[in-house]
């Protein structure tokens, strides 16, 4: 029977393996060695990876690929991808290479704006508190300013400080909404430096105001936390070309293959069912390059389906029309990230990524992972409305299957030779599978 363990995170890393494989696996023995086996080679790039987080016990690694070929304002990039899923980095490479030759992709940023809060609670009067922040919001400001200083002289810092009444969403509630410019950092740990800050003066002066009376000098601070939702830090991707030039397959007509596209996104802005298998897809491409520049795609990931919502339903992150025989296909998207600190500058393979990208700024990043998700949108749909998603999905899932069923090389050869002239589906390469074993 498993027991608890006191002390876990002083164990040394073998020490930790020991007793994870004793307690929790079958076969301790090749729990370690498959533990082991994944250790980096080289001591001090492994020192550094068990240090980004606590309790390590080994790399758990995901493939990094390339997709080439995207001309963004242009500028010809190739786009480094870190995921596991099959079809991705091939459909987002096919979409980039469709869209080369007919002027690329276009991206802009429409805003930086981060946010952060102090949620507190006031038991008094609403106006007596509006005087009381009024009077208070520059030393709010200047308490912070060992905090704001570096980030100022390089343009950033605090942008506005407002107080709100949530009142009527909960009795006694209110907040100190600020927001900031961080520049090139994602900025997680500044914002909230900086909102910790604004708490302790807030309630520090709060004890000494002489227009409160009793209980409206204990104001109690419940937290103070940076938002992932950012409406105001968006960027815009887009493609447009001739409707006669969308030849994509030769079995679809341009202008069918145009108002399907269409009618697809108009589905997915409508029917939530479908719109988040439909984000989801975008979010396929945009995961896997912030996942590579070492950003944050938990955050990414709520503040954009968030921004799905903010018309009162869950809808499509894209949009698409025709207008006088021109095709537009387009996404705005709230993306809050980063290209220095955090691991931009720790994680051999981040910094790579983002040599391969040209150094970009955080503005000139937030551009090329919006054309990413578009990308992956449009080969995605593109699928769906002609041909359907499994053919393309499954032959680039062939290989999985053939390594679940312990193909050899020359197995794995000729089975896909096979497969380029017949259909993939699970069951197909099972029983192709068997009846080569058999011959």
């Amino acid at each position: 029977m498993n027991r608890p363990i006191q002390g876990f995170s002083k164990l040394t890393k073998r020490e930790k393996i020991e007793w994870i494989a004793t307690q929790y696996t079958a076969d301790p023995e090749a729990t370690k060695t498959v533990l082991e086996r994944y250790w980096n080679s080289d001591t001090k790039l492994q020192q550094l990876h068990d240090e980004f987080i606590e309790n390590t016990l080994t790399n758990f690694y995901l493939p990094l690929g390339i997709a080439p070929n995207f001309l963004i304002n242009g500028r010809l990039y190739a786009l480094p991808m870190a995921i596991e899923e099959s079809s991705v980095v091939a459909a987002a490479s096919k979409a980039a290479k469709f869209w080369l030759h007919k002027g690329g992709f276009k991206a802009e940023v429409l805003g930086t704006e981060k946010i952060g809060q102090v949620h507190f609670m006031f038991d008094g009067d609403t106006d007596t508190l509006q005087v009381f922040f009024d009077r208070i919001k520059d030393t709010l400001k200047s308490d912070a300013a060992s905090i704001t200083k570096n980030m100022k002289k390089r343009g950033g810092g605090i942008t506005a400080i407002e107080l709100r009444d949530k009142t009527a969403d909960l009795p006694h509630y209110y907040q100190l909404h600020c927001t900031f410019e961080t520049l090139d950092a994602m900025g997680a740990n500044f914002i909230n430096s900086c909102l910790e800050q604004f708490a302790q003066t807030l309630q520090r002066e709060a004890e000494n105001y002489e227009g409160f009376t009793g209980t409206e000098r204990n104001i109690e601070v419940v937290m103070s936390i940076l938002s992932n939702y950012v409406p105001q830090c968006v960027v815009k991707a887009e493609v447009q070309c001739a409707v006669e030039d969308l030849n994509i397959q030769p079995t679809v007509s341009p202008d069918e293959f145009a108002e399907k596209m269409v009618r697809a996104v108009q589905i997915a802005k409508v029917e939530p069912h479908r719109a988040v298998t439909h984000n989801k897809g975008i979010m396929n491409g945009i995961d896997a390059v912030v996942l590579a520049t070492g950003n944050d795609f938990r955050a990414v990931e709520a503040g954009v389906h968030a921004y799905a919502s903010k018309d009162g339903t869950y809808g499509s992150l894209t949009h698409a029309n025709v207008k006088d025989g021109i095709f537009h296909f387009w996404i705005e998207i709230p993306l809050a990230l980063g290209t220095v600190g955090g691991l931009t500058s720790l994680h051999p393979l981040v910094k790579l990524a983002l040599e391969i990208l040209g150094k970009p700024t955080a503005k000139e990043l937030m551009q090329i992972v919006a054309v990413a998700g578009l990308a992956q949108n449009f080969a995605a749909v593109s699928s769906l409305v002609t041909t359907g998603i499994q053919e393309g999905h499954m032959k680039m899932h062939l290989l999985n299957i053939l390594n679940q069923l312990g193909a050899t090389e020359s197995e794995k050869k000729m089975l896909t030779e096979y497969f380029k002239k017949h259909t993939v589906t699970h069951s197909a390469v099972v029983e192709a599978f068997d009846k080569l074993k058999s011959n």
